[in-house]
């Protein structure tokens, strides 16, 4: 039996998840590590585009993935952050990043912002 890859995955990696795209389907047999923001930020959306059900699956699916973020990984993030003031990024995806890279495992998006960045694993 072979070992699992984690990845980080940010709120584009568990859209397209939902979706059900296939340049994603690699990753349904991977392990996933995300935050209740990026939960957040998804469940606005599918609420927003489809409705209360699909919102509340998603977010429901996706929530024993949490994990919890610690004051020095906000600090870091904010430091991350502003090292990239020249790029659109956000908070929670700047959490995110720093999360994985403190974890040693790669962030998954499709966020145009990060193609190129180290320990990012591009999927678009």
């Amino acid at each position: 039996m072979g070992t699992v890859n984690n990845f980080f995955f940010d709120t584009y990696a568990l859209f397209e998840i939902v979706h059900e795209n296939k340049d994603y389907s690699y990753y349904l047999n991977v392990g996933v590590i995300t935050t209740k923001l990026n939960l957040m930020e998804l469940h606005y959306r599918l609420l927003f585009l489809y409705g209360k059900k699909i919102a509340e699956t998603a977010f429901s699916r996706f929530l024993p993935f949490v994990i919890d973020i610690s004051d020095e990984i906000i600090k870091e993030s904010n430091f991350f952050k502003l090292f990239n003031k020249n790029k659109n990024l956000s908070y929670i995806d700047c959490l995110g990043y720093t999360i994985s890279k403190a974890m040693n495992i790669k962030f998954l998006t499709g966020d145009k912002e990060f193609n190129g960045l180290d320990n990012v694993e591009f999927v678009k």
